[in-house]
Protein backbone atom coordinates (compact mmCIF):
# COMPACT_ATOMS: atom_id res chain seq x y z
CA UNK A 1 0.00 0.00 0.00
CA UNK A 2 1.14 3.43 -1.00
CA UNK A 3 1.27 5.88 1.75
CA UNK A 4 0.52 10.09 1.43
CA UNK A 5 3.11 12.14 1.94
CA UNK A 6 1.98 13.55 4.65
CA UNK A 7 1.77 10.29 6.36
CA UNK A 8 5.39 8.94 5.32
CA UNK A 9 6.47 12.43 6.82
CA UNK A 10 5.27 11.44 10.01
CA UNK A 11 6.90 7.98 9.97
CA UNK A 12 10.34 9.63 9.06
CA UNK A 13 9.64 11.96 11.90
CA UNK A 14 8.74 9.11 14.26
CA UNK A 15 12.32 6.79 12.98
CA UNK A 16 14.59 10.26 14.17
CA UNK A 17 12.22 10.58 17.33
CA UNK A 18 11.51 7.10 18.94
CA UNK A 19 14.97 6.03 19.83
CA UNK A 20 15.76 9.53 21.04
CA UNK A 21 12.70 9.06 23.38
CA UNK A 22 12.93 5.42 24.11
CA UNK A 23 15.51 6.24 27.02
CA UNK A 24 12.86 8.25 28.69
CA UNK A 25 9.67 6.31 28.00
CA UNK A 26 8.29 2.76 27.83
CA UNK A 27 5.20 2.94 26.22
CA UNK A 28 3.07 4.19 23.64
CA UNK A 29 0.70 6.60 26.49
CA UNK A 30 4.11 7.70 27.51
CA UNK A 31 5.07 9.02 24.43
CA UNK A 32 1.80 10.79 23.89
CA UNK A 33 2.33 12.82 27.36
CA UNK A 34 5.52 14.43 25.94
CA UNK A 35 3.82 15.60 22.77
CA UNK A 36 3.78 13.18 20.15
CA UNK A 37 0.89 13.04 18.06
CA UNK A 38 -1.31 10.11 18.89
CA UNK A 39 -1.06 8.71 15.28
CA UNK A 40 2.79 7.74 15.90
CA UNK A 41 1.45 5.70 19.18
CA UNK A 42 -0.97 4.51 17.57
CA UNK A 43 1.57 3.26 14.53
CA UNK A 44 4.42 1.55 17.75
CA UNK A 45 1.58 -0.34 19.64
CA UNK A 46 0.42 -1.14 16.50
CA UNK A 47 3.83 -2.61 15.14
CA UNK A 48 4.95 -4.09 18.67
CA UNK A 49 1.72 -6.08 18.40
CA UNK A 50 1.15 -7.50 15.10
CA UNK A 51 2.14 -11.63 15.02
CA UNK A 52 3.34 -12.50 11.86
CA UNK A 53 0.90 -14.00 9.38
CA UNK A 54 0.09 -17.85 8.93
CA UNK A 55 -0.01 -18.46 4.96
CA UNK A 56 -2.74 -19.87 3.25
CA UNK A 57 -3.62 -23.48 2.67
CA UNK A 58 -1.97 -25.35 -0.32
CA UNK A 59 -5.46 -25.35 -2.90
CA UNK A 60 -3.97 -28.19 -4.79
CA UNK A 61 -3.29 -30.05 -1.53
CA UNK A 62 -6.66 -29.80 -0.11
CA UNK A 63 -8.14 -30.99 -3.54
CA UNK A 64 -5.55 -34.08 -3.55
CA UNK A 65 -6.49 -35.00 -0.25
CA UNK A 66 -10.08 -34.58 -1.04
CA UNK A 67 -10.38 -37.10 -3.66
CA UNK A 68 -8.34 -39.28 -1.77
CA UNK A 69 -11.05 -39.38 0.95
CA UNK A 70 -9.55 -38.00 3.52
CA UNK A 71 -11.34 -36.21 6.47
CA UNK A 72 -9.40 -32.80 5.82
CA UNK A 73 -11.63 -31.46 8.65
CA UNK A 74 -9.98 -33.62 11.10
CA UNK A 75 -6.42 -32.65 9.29
CA UNK A 76 -7.07 -29.29 10.15
CA UNK A 77 -7.57 -30.00 14.28
CA UNK A 78 -4.83 -32.19 14.38
CA UNK A 79 -2.13 -30.75 11.79
CA UNK A 80 -3.22 -27.86 10.57
CA UNK A 81 0.26 -26.75 8.95
CA UNK A 82 0.65 -29.86 7.52
CA UNK A 83 -2.39 -27.90 4.47
CA UNK A 84 -0.13 -24.75 4.01
CA UNK A 85 3.30 -26.94 2.87
CA UNK A 86 3.64 -26.31 -0.82
CA UNK A 87 5.79 -29.70 -1.13
CA UNK A 88 4.09 -33.23 -0.06
CA UNK A 89 3.92 -36.50 -0.56
CA UNK A 90 0.27 -37.67 -0.46
CA UNK A 91 0.70 -39.65 -3.82
CA UNK A 92 3.63 -41.24 -3.11
CA UNK A 93 2.74 -42.33 0.24
CA UNK A 94 -0.52 -43.89 -0.91
CA UNK A 95 1.21 -45.79 -3.21
CA UNK A 96 3.53 -47.12 -1.51
CA UNK A 97 0.89 -48.41 1.54
CA UNK A 98 -1.38 -49.66 -1.28
CA UNK A 99 1.70 -51.71 -2.18
CA UNK A 100 2.32 -53.24 1.04
CA UNK A 101 -1.62 -53.92 0.73
CA UNK A 102 -3.62 -51.03 2.67
CA UNK A 103 -7.08 -50.23 1.05
CA UNK A 104 -7.87 -46.68 0.15
CA UNK A 105 -10.24 -46.43 3.27
CA UNK A 106 -6.95 -47.21 5.57
CA UNK A 107 -4.91 -44.75 3.48
CA UNK A 108 -7.11 -42.64 4.09
CA UNK A 109 -7.57 -42.79 7.35
CA UNK A 110 -3.69 -42.98 8.15
CA UNK A 111 -3.53 -39.54 6.78
CA UNK A 112 -6.59 -37.92 8.75
CA UNK A 113 -5.38 -39.01 11.75
CA UNK A 114 -1.53 -38.38 11.50
CA UNK A 115 -1.33 -35.85 8.28
CA UNK A 116 2.88 -35.63 8.92
CA UNK A 117 2.64 -38.68 7.15
CA UNK A 118 2.33 -37.42 4.04
CA UNK A 119 6.20 -35.43 4.62
CA UNK A 120 7.50 -38.50 4.39
CA UNK A 121 9.58 -39.12 1.65
CA UNK A 122 9.55 -42.58 -0.03
CA UNK A 123 13.30 -43.48 1.08
CA UNK A 124 12.54 -42.73 4.56
CA UNK A 125 9.47 -45.11 3.96
CA UNK A 126 11.03 -47.93 2.51
CA UNK A 127 13.60 -47.52 5.29
CA UNK A 128 11.10 -47.38 8.43
CA UNK A 129 9.28 -50.38 6.77
CA UNK A 130 12.49 -52.46 6.01
CA UNK A 131 13.18 -51.64 10.12
CA UNK A 132 9.73 -52.73 11.39
CA UNK A 133 9.92 -55.54 9.47
CA UNK A 134 12.93 -57.38 11.20
CA UNK A 135 10.44 -56.76 14.16
CA UNK A 136 7.43 -57.65 12.62
CA UNK A 137 5.99 -61.25 10.73
CA UNK A 138 4.27 -59.69 7.58
CA UNK A 139 3.58 -56.45 5.55
CA UNK A 140 -0.47 -57.31 6.87
CA UNK A 141 0.36 -57.12 10.34
CA UNK A 142 2.14 -53.84 10.10
CA UNK A 143 -0.75 -51.94 7.83
CA UNK A 144 -2.95 -53.43 10.76
CA UNK A 145 -0.62 -51.10 13.18
CA UNK A 146 -0.79 -48.13 10.75
CA UNK A 147 -4.30 -48.45 11.27
CA UNK A 148 -5.24 -48.35 14.80
CA UNK A 149 -2.13 -46.24 15.54
CA UNK A 150 -0.52 -43.91 12.77
CA UNK A 151 1.53 -42.12 14.97
CA UNK A 152 3.74 -44.96 15.92
CA UNK A 153 5.07 -45.10 12.79
CA UNK A 154 5.19 -42.15 11.56
CA UNK A 155 5.88 -39.64 14.74
CA UNK A 156 9.62 -39.74 14.41
CA UNK A 157 11.18 -38.82 11.17
CA UNK A 158 14.96 -40.14 12.15
CA UNK A 159 15.96 -43.39 11.07
CA UNK A 160 18.99 -44.02 11.87
CA UNK A 161 18.03 -42.72 15.88
CA UNK A 162 15.27 -45.42 15.01
CA UNK A 163 17.71 -48.63 14.50
CA UNK A 164 19.91 -47.91 17.03
CA UNK A 165 17.33 -47.97 19.33
CA UNK A 166 16.57 -51.59 18.19
CA UNK A 167 19.80 -52.73 17.97
CA UNK A 168 20.10 -51.25 21.73
CA UNK A 169 17.01 -52.75 23.52
CA UNK A 170 17.45 -55.91 21.22
CA UNK A 171 20.52 -56.27 23.05
CA UNK A 172 19.63 -56.05 26.36
CA UNK A 173 17.38 -59.44 26.03
CA UNK A 174 14.36 -58.54 24.95
CA UNK A 175 12.85 -60.42 22.24
CA UNK A 176 10.79 -59.54 19.38
CA UNK A 177 7.13 -59.57 21.31
CA UNK A 178 8.55 -57.00 23.41
CA UNK A 179 10.23 -54.73 21.19
CA UNK A 180 6.49 -55.47 19.02
CA UNK A 181 4.83 -54.49 21.97
CA UNK A 182 7.04 -50.84 22.53
CA UNK A 183 6.42 -49.87 19.12
CA UNK A 184 2.46 -50.30 19.07
CA UNK A 185 2.41 -48.94 23.02
CA UNK A 186 5.34 -46.76 23.19
CA UNK A 187 6.32 -45.68 20.28
CA UNK A 188 8.08 -42.20 21.96
CA UNK A 189 10.82 -44.84 22.81
CA UNK A 190 12.11 -45.19 20.07
CA UNK A 191 12.08 -40.77 19.06
CA UNK A 192 14.39 -41.31 22.69
CA UNK A 193 17.70 -40.86 22.08
CA UNK A 194 20.08 -44.00 22.67
CA UNK A 195 21.93 -42.25 25.54
CA UNK A 196 18.29 -41.33 27.00
CA UNK A 197 16.91 -44.87 27.11
CA UNK A 198 20.73 -46.53 28.46
CA UNK A 199 20.20 -43.55 31.08
CA UNK A 200 17.11 -45.34 32.44
CA UNK A 201 18.18 -49.36 32.20
CA UNK A 202 21.79 -48.23 33.85
CA UNK A 203 18.93 -46.35 36.89
CA UNK A 204 17.20 -49.62 36.75
CA UNK A 205 20.52 -51.74 37.24
CA UNK A 206 21.35 -49.67 39.87
CA UNK A 207 18.55 -50.01 42.07
CA UNK A 208 18.88 -53.89 41.37
CA UNK A 209 22.50 -53.76 43.04
CA UNK A 210 21.60 -51.34 46.07
CA UNK A 211 18.61 -53.48 46.78
CA UNK A 212 21.48 -56.92 46.87
CA UNK A 213 19.73 -57.90 43.39
CA UNK A 214 21.90 -60.72 41.72
CA UNK A 215 21.45 -60.07 37.83
CA UNK A 216 20.83 -56.20 37.29
CA UNK A 217 20.50 -56.91 34.01
CA UNK A 218 17.33 -59.23 33.93
CA UNK A 219 16.16 -56.66 36.60
CA UNK A 220 16.04 -54.27 34.05
CA UNK A 221 14.87 -56.17 31.43
CA UNK A 222 11.58 -57.71 33.23
CA UNK A 223 10.98 -54.32 34.74
CA UNK A 224 10.86 -52.77 30.74
CA UNK A 225 8.98 -56.43 29.51
CA UNK A 226 6.16 -55.33 32.76
CA UNK A 227 5.93 -51.63 31.91
CA UNK A 228 6.36 -50.36 28.30
CA UNK A 229 5.92 -46.66 29.51
CA UNK A 230 9.09 -46.85 31.79
CA UNK A 231 11.87 -45.65 28.83
CA UNK A 232 9.23 -42.61 28.20
CA UNK A 233 9.52 -41.13 31.88
CA UNK A 234 12.46 -39.83 34.14
CA UNK A 235 14.12 -41.12 36.21
CA UNK A 236 13.54 -39.04 38.95
CA UNK A 237 10.27 -39.63 38.90
CA UNK A 238 10.77 -43.57 38.84
CA UNK A 239 13.73 -43.22 42.11
CA UNK A 240 10.68 -41.16 43.71
CA UNK A 241 7.98 -43.28 43.04
CA UNK A 242 10.24 -46.58 44.87
CA UNK A 243 11.86 -44.19 47.74
CA UNK A 244 8.06 -43.59 48.29
CA UNK A 245 6.87 -47.23 48.45
CA UNK A 246 9.94 -48.58 50.41
CA UNK A 247 9.21 -45.72 52.78
CA UNK A 248 5.62 -46.33 53.13
CA UNK A 249 5.15 -49.76 53.86
CA UNK A 250 9.01 -50.01 55.54
CA UNK A 251 10.44 -52.53 52.84
CA UNK A 252 13.11 -54.44 53.20
CA UNK A 253 15.13 -55.06 50.55
CA UNK A 254 14.57 -58.36 49.25
CA UNK A 255 10.75 -57.56 49.55
CA UNK A 256 10.60 -54.26 47.49
CA UNK A 257 13.44 -55.78 45.28
CA UNK A 258 10.57 -58.95 44.65
CA UNK A 259 7.76 -56.06 44.37
CA UNK A 260 9.36 -53.79 41.67
CA UNK A 261 10.58 -57.05 39.02
CA UNK A 262 6.96 -58.18 39.79
CA UNK A 263 3.92 -56.64 39.93
CA UNK A 264 5.47 -53.31 41.31
CA UNK A 265 6.70 -52.95 38.04
CA UNK A 266 3.34 -51.56 36.39
CA UNK A 267 2.69 -48.72 38.46
CA UNK A 268 6.36 -47.09 38.55
CA UNK A 269 5.90 -44.97 35.64
CA UNK A 270 2.72 -42.77 37.45
CA UNK A 271 2.93 -39.30 38.70
CA UNK A 272 4.29 -39.79 42.40
CA UNK A 273 1.05 -37.32 43.33
CA UNK A 274 -1.17 -39.65 41.53
CA UNK A 275 0.09 -42.60 43.26
CA UNK A 276 0.37 -40.50 46.45
CA UNK A 277 -3.17 -39.65 46.28
CA UNK A 278 -4.66 -42.51 45.14
CA UNK A 279 -2.43 -44.35 47.74
CA UNK A 280 -4.01 -41.97 50.51
CA UNK A 281 -7.50 -42.36 49.60
CA UNK A 282 -7.34 -46.40 49.45
CA UNK A 283 -6.10 -46.82 52.99
CA UNK A 284 -8.75 -44.63 54.17
CA UNK A 285 -11.41 -46.25 52.89
CA UNK A 286 -10.24 -49.35 53.73
CA UNK A 287 -9.58 -48.14 57.54
CA UNK A 288 -13.19 -46.95 57.35
CA UNK A 289 -14.19 -50.96 56.17
CA UNK A 290 -12.26 -51.99 59.48
CA UNK A 291 -9.01 -52.54 57.78
CA UNK A 292 -5.41 -52.78 59.95
CA UNK A 293 -2.49 -51.21 58.04
CA UNK A 294 -0.90 -54.47 57.44
CA UNK A 295 -3.34 -55.60 55.48
CA UNK A 296 -3.05 -52.28 53.19
CA UNK A 297 0.41 -52.91 52.57
CA UNK A 298 -0.87 -56.62 52.02
CA UNK A 299 -3.10 -55.75 49.41
CA UNK A 300 -0.35 -53.44 47.76
CA UNK A 301 2.11 -56.03 47.90
CA UNK A 302 -0.33 -58.81 46.12
CA UNK A 303 -1.99 -56.20 43.92
CA UNK A 304 -0.02 -53.04 43.28
CA UNK A 305 -1.98 -52.07 40.03
CA UNK A 306 -5.02 -51.41 42.28
CA UNK A 307 -3.04 -48.24 42.95
CA UNK A 308 -4.27 -47.77 39.15
CA UNK A 309 -7.81 -47.12 40.28
CA UNK A 310 -9.50 -43.55 40.81
CA UNK A 311 -10.74 -43.41 44.35
CA UNK A 312 -14.72 -42.74 43.52
CA UNK A 313 -14.34 -45.94 41.10
CA UNK A 314 -12.63 -47.64 44.10
CA UNK A 315 -15.53 -47.10 46.33
CA UNK A 316 -18.02 -47.71 44.07
CA UNK A 317 -16.63 -51.13 44.00
CA UNK A 318 -15.64 -52.24 46.90
CA UNK A 319 -19.42 -51.18 48.36
CA UNK A 320 -20.86 -52.96 45.35
CA UNK A 321 -19.10 -56.31 46.65
CA UNK A 322 -19.85 -56.00 50.25
CA UNK A 323 -23.09 -55.09 49.63
CA UNK A 324 -23.66 -58.47 47.29
CA UNK A 325 -22.20 -60.40 50.43
CA UNK A 326 -18.91 -60.20 49.71
CA UNK A 327 -16.53 -59.91 52.58
CA UNK A 328 -12.98 -57.71 53.38
CA UNK A 329 -11.57 -60.82 54.02
CA UNK A 330 -12.44 -61.96 50.94
CA UNK A 331 -11.72 -59.54 48.78
CA UNK A 332 -7.87 -58.47 50.18
CA UNK A 333 -7.25 -62.78 49.34
CA UNK A 334 -8.60 -62.26 45.26
CA UNK A 335 -7.73 -58.44 44.75
CA UNK A 336 -8.32 -59.49 40.90
CA UNK A 337 -11.72 -58.92 40.78
CA UNK A 338 -11.35 -55.28 41.54
CA UNK A 339 -10.05 -55.08 38.14
CA UNK A 340 -13.92 -55.51 36.64
CA UNK A 341 -16.43 -52.64 36.09
CA UNK A 342 -18.80 -51.83 39.06
CA UNK A 343 -21.40 -52.87 36.29
CA UNK A 344 -19.74 -55.98 35.68
CA UNK A 345 -19.33 -56.96 39.05
CA UNK A 346 -22.94 -55.73 39.95
CA UNK A 347 -24.67 -57.73 36.72
CA UNK A 348 -22.83 -60.93 37.83
CA UNK A 349 -23.73 -60.81 41.51
CA UNK A 350 -27.38 -60.28 40.15
CA UNK A 351 -26.83 -63.75 38.25
CA UNK A 352 -25.15 -65.74 40.85
CA UNK A 353 -28.13 -64.70 43.19
CA UNK A 354 -30.44 -65.77 41.74
CA UNK A 355 -28.84 -69.39 41.75
CA UNK A 356 -28.23 -68.96 45.51
CA UNK A 357 -24.35 -68.93 45.03
CA UNK A 358 -22.82 -69.29 48.40
CA UNK A 359 -19.93 -67.20 48.60
CA UNK A 360 -18.68 -68.02 52.04
CA UNK A 361 -18.63 -71.70 50.98
CA UNK A 362 -17.70 -71.31 47.58
CA UNK A 363 -15.40 -68.47 47.24
CA UNK A 364 -15.22 -65.51 44.92
CA UNK A 365 -13.02 -66.65 42.06
CA UNK A 366 -15.95 -67.28 39.60
CA UNK A 367 -16.26 -63.69 39.97
CA UNK A 368 -13.10 -63.46 38.83
CA UNK A 369 -13.29 -65.58 35.22
CA UNK A 370 -13.56 -64.49 31.78
CA UNK A 371 -17.14 -63.73 30.27
CA UNK A 372 -16.76 -67.30 28.43
CA UNK A 373 -15.99 -69.20 31.25
CA UNK A 374 -18.60 -67.40 33.77
CA UNK A 375 -21.09 -68.14 31.06
CA UNK A 376 -20.79 -71.85 31.57
CA UNK A 377 -20.09 -72.31 34.93
CA UNK A 378 -23.59 -70.28 34.97
CA UNK A 379 -24.79 -72.92 33.02
CA UNK A 380 -23.87 -75.94 35.35
CA UNK A 381 -25.19 -74.36 38.50
CA UNK A 382 -28.46 -73.87 36.49
CA UNK A 383 -28.12 -77.73 35.77
CA UNK A 384 -27.04 -78.48 39.39
CA UNK A 385 -30.25 -76.55 40.49
CA UNK A 386 -32.93 -78.26 38.87
CA UNK A 387 -31.29 -81.75 39.61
Amino acid sequence: MTLMPGVQGLLGLHRTLVPAFSCFVSSPAQLTSVGLPRLLCTITATVSDSKPSVGPENESLLESLTFMGVDVKMVRQRQPGVLRKVITNEQGLAHFLHGKGASRKVVAGIISRYPRAITRSGEHLEQRWAMWRSVFKSDSEIVSILDRSPESFFRSSDNDNLEKNIVFLGSLGLNTKDLHRLLTTAPRTFSNSVELNRQMVEFLEDVCAELGGEDPGQFAKVVISRNLYILIRSTKRVKANIDFLKATFKMSDPELLALLQGAGAEILDLSNEYLKRNLKMLQEKLVSLGCRKVDVKKLIVCYPTVLFIGSDTLSSKLDCLLKGGITMRQILEKPKVLEYSTQNITGRLEELHKLRYDFEKNGINILDSSRKRFDAKLERLAVSSEE
